[in-house]
């Protein structure tokens, strides 16, 4: 069997699906491996080939991703809607709770205490309102969480020292990610 390889449209919207968020377009010159005249005509073409579909290409000078189309703001809005109205969930709460006794965590110190990816978690819980994300002062690769006084008060308290046992785990919490630090240097 024969495979039919993509066209660079074609293979641009498999790159922007696939990743879910922007790219910048000299990545995705280098990805394709084609000029930066080959890209504008390619992201032309996707952009033409999405019209009066579901999704949209969104360009700004440097970056281009793929999102809804501003029609389809309207059943999008229900689907968040209806993601807000479900419970949690074990693995949210899980996240929730890394978060809250250890105030500023990453994602990959989330992952860690978890043992998982926590990835679609943090989606929810910044969907709701209950976390929020800022840049690391350290390493501006990294975002760094913490819980928003919508959790606070979700949780039934009006500050995180609140939390049972707070002081102790936390504690315990800055111990385990001082020595996985250590080990990595």
């Amino acid at each position: 069997m024969m495979r039919r390889m993509l066209t660079p449209p074609a293979a641009l919207e498999a790159l922007l699906f696939a990743s879910g968020e922007p790219l910048e377009k000299k990545q995705l010159v280098k990805f394709l491996g084609i000029t930066d005249k080959d890209l504008a005509v390619a992201l032309g073409v996707l952009a033409d080939s999405l019209k009066g579909h579901g999704v949209a290409l969104v360009e700004t000078g440097a970056k281009v991703e793929l999102r809804t189309a501003p029609e389809a703001a309207v059943v999008v809005k229900k689907l968040r809607e209806s993601e807000l109205s479900r419970d949690l969930g074990k693995a949210s709460m899980e996240t929730l709770a890394v978060i809250a006794y250890q105030e500023g965590a990453t994602r990959g110190e989330i992952d860690w205490v978890r043992g998982v990816n926590s990835s679609a978690s943090l989606r929810t819980l910044l969907i709701r309102g209950l976390i929020e994300g800022r840049e690391d002062e350290r390493d501006k690769r990294r975002i760094r969480y913490s819980v928003t006084t919508e959790a606070l008060a979700h949780l039934g308290i009006t500050r995180p020292d609140e939390l049972p046992r707070a002081a102790e785990l936390r504690a315990v919490a800055q111990t385990i990610i001082e020595e996985k630090q250590e080990e990595t240097i």
